[in-house]
This record gives structure tokens, C-alpha cells and sequence, in this order.
């Protein structure tokens, strides 16, 4: 009777470490690398000045012309657009490059 005890807590603890597991390969797989994509992202954001060229998450390519606290004012052929800065996708020579 106690060895069918142990034996059920051995499965118990088999399950729980088997959770733990999946646990750590979702963080390691999924968590943190989107993570760091966010740091990323937020230090690019962070980094933009005037005369970057970029691309919006819209697709809307253009020239920084002034940079304010949460705002950027972008030229696109001509045409002057105001985009918040979490907008802002890529810097147009990453775009280039990736090509």
C-alpha cells in the first residue's frame, strides 16, 4: 500500500516537472525574443531625427522633417503627414537592405 503511494507521487511529480518544462521552452521560444524585438523596436523609435527616411506600419514611406514628444511630421511626395511615433515601423534602409 505505501509503494502505490510513492509510486502515484512519483507521477504527480513527473507531471509537474513536465509543465515546468513547457513552461521554460515557451519562455525561451516565444517570450523573451519578442521581448527583446520590443526593446528593439522602442529604441529605434527612440533614435529618430530629422531626415531619417522611414516606413510606417500603414506602408507610408517618407522623410522626417520635425520630431515633437509622441508625434513625427513625415514628407511623402509632396504631401506633409503627422504620425505618432508608434507608427513608425522601419527605417527605409533596413527595407532596402532586406531586399
Amino acid at each position: 500500500m505505501i509503494n502505490a503511494q510513492i509510486l502515484a507521487g512519483g507521477q504527480g511529480v513527473q507531471s509537474i516537472l513536465m509543465l515546468g518544462l513547457m513552461v521554460l521552452v515557451f519562455y525561451f521560444f516565444m517570450i523573451r525574443p519578442q521581448m527583446k524585438k520590443q526593446k528593439e523596436l522602442k529604441k529605434f523609435r527612440e533614435g529618430l531625427k530629422a531626415g531619417d527616411k522611414i516606413v510606417s506600419i500603414g506602408g507610408i514611406h517618407g522623410k522626417i522633417l520635425e520630431i515633437s514628444d509622441s508625434t513625427v511630421l513625415i514628407q511623402s511626395e509632396g504631401t506633409k503627414l503627422r504620425l505618432e511615433k508608434s507608427a513608425v515601423s522601419q527605417a527605409m534602409e533596413d527595407t532596402l537592405q532586406a531586399k
